[in-house]
This record gives structure tokens, C-alpha cells and sequence, in this order.
């Protein structure tokens, strides 16, 4: 799936290959991916992570944009989605952050043994860190209505957030409380790539800096 979605080269394939053995190697150390999780490790983590790279596809002007883009990885956790895709877009920078010390030891020791010089991880709260990014990604780390002020005025370009379930409520709280203009939020079904049950209900939230 992964090669004939994104025309990958031997070394990305060997990078996304060496994920599995590396996550099972460091959350036996330190638990940033639940036990019963890591055996669905591509399928859950991987996968879901370049769903934003799937919505990217359908927009080229920004996959253009992002594919040289200075990214925030916001609540990396064990880094995702910032590290698989990083590996998939080697022109862009990441700057994979997390507040919890631990999460990010490992983020920066898989980031390390992949070899990937595009990576930076940063142990930090989001209102510490400069604003100068063109992107915002990150995965379910809080309703977007408390997820918004930590990145507001952090980035130029725009959020892609994978969330689950219905956003809806979310996404006006988001606009009203901080003015929005209307058009500048968009969802994606991970399941219009993806067709596993699991992702029902899934999406990247795609918000604008218009």
C-alpha cells in the first residue's frame, strides 16, 4: 500500500520497515504504545499517521507546500505522526515535541537509529517553543477547542489534526471562539483511504490560516 501510494524509494521503505522491531525494542523500556496496540503498530500508528499525507495528495498545491515545510509534531508522543512522516517527506523539517520527558527519549531514539536528518525533538510545553513554523500536525491530543490556543500564531500555513469522532461541535466552538472565517476548516475521511473499521469515524481536520 504504502509504495503504491507514495512512490517510496529503497531507503523509505527500509526506514518504514525498521519501525515495527524499534518501537517493540523501546516500549518493552518505556510504554508509549499500549501492549495490546503495538502488534497493530503499521495499521494504528503508521498508517493513521500518513492518512494526513493521503489528504495532502488531494490538495498538490499543499502537498507542494508542505513538502519543503518547517512542521510541528504537537504532542509527538513516541512520534507520531511526526516520524513517519518525516520519513515520507525528506525536504521538510520536523520539530517533534512533547511535554513528557520520557515520550520523547524514545521519539529521539527511533528518529536517531532511522538515521533521519530532518528531525529535531524537543522536550517542551507548546507556549515555550517559537513561532516559526509553517505547519501544525498532531493526533488526538485534545478536543480542538483546548488544542487551538497552544498553536495559535505558531504556524503560517495551517493544522492537520487527526481526530476521531464527530467533530462537529468542536470545529463551531473553534470558530466562534476565536473568529474563524467561514471555509477554513475541512474534514477528511481516513476511511475513503483506509477501509478497515477502525478508522470509521476517523479524520484530519485540515484548518486554514486564511
Amino acid at each position: 500500500m504504502l509504495e503504491a501510494d507514495f512512490s517510496l524509494s529503497a531507503l523509505q521503505m527500509e526506514r518504514f520497515e525498521a519501525l515495527d522491531a524499534l518501537y517493540r525494542e523501546w516500549n518493552a523500556q518505556i510504554n508509549v504504545i499500549s501492549r495490546k496496540d503495538i502488534d497493530a503498530l503499521y495499521e494504528h500508528h503508521v498508517l493513521h499517521s500518513l492518512a494526513i499525507a493521503r489528504y495532502l495528495q488531494t490538495v498538490p498545491e499543499l502537498w507542494e507546500k508542505f513538502a519543503s515545510a518547517a512542521v510541528l509534531d504537537l504532542g509527538t508522543g513516541g512520534g507520531f505522526p511526526g516520524i513517519p512522516l518525516a520519513i515520507l517527506f525528506e525536504g521538510a523539517q520536523f520539530t517533534l515535541c512533547d511535554s513528557v520527558g520520557k515520550k520523547t527519549i524514545v521519539a529521539q531514539a527511533v528518529s536517531s537509529a532511522l538515521g533521519l536528518p530532518n528531525v529535531q525533538v524537543v522536550n517542551a510545553r507548546a507556549e515555550t517553543l517559537p513561532s516559526a513554523f509553517d505547519f501544525v500536525v498532531s493526533r488526538a491530543v485534545a478536543a480542538l477547542p483546548d488544542f487551538f490556543p497552544w498553536v495559535k500564531g505558531k504556524y503560517s500555513q495551517g493544522i492537520l489534526y487527526l481526530k476521531g469522532g464527530d467533530v462537529n461541535e468542536e470545529i463551531a466552538a473553534v470558530m466562534a471562539r476565536h473568529k474563524l472565517p467561514r471555509g477554513s476548516v475541512h474534514t477528511w475521511p481516513v476511511s475513503s483511504w483506509l477501509h478497515d473499521a477502525w478508522y470509521e469515524g476517523k479524520l484530519v481536520v485540515h484548518i486554514e490560516n486564511l
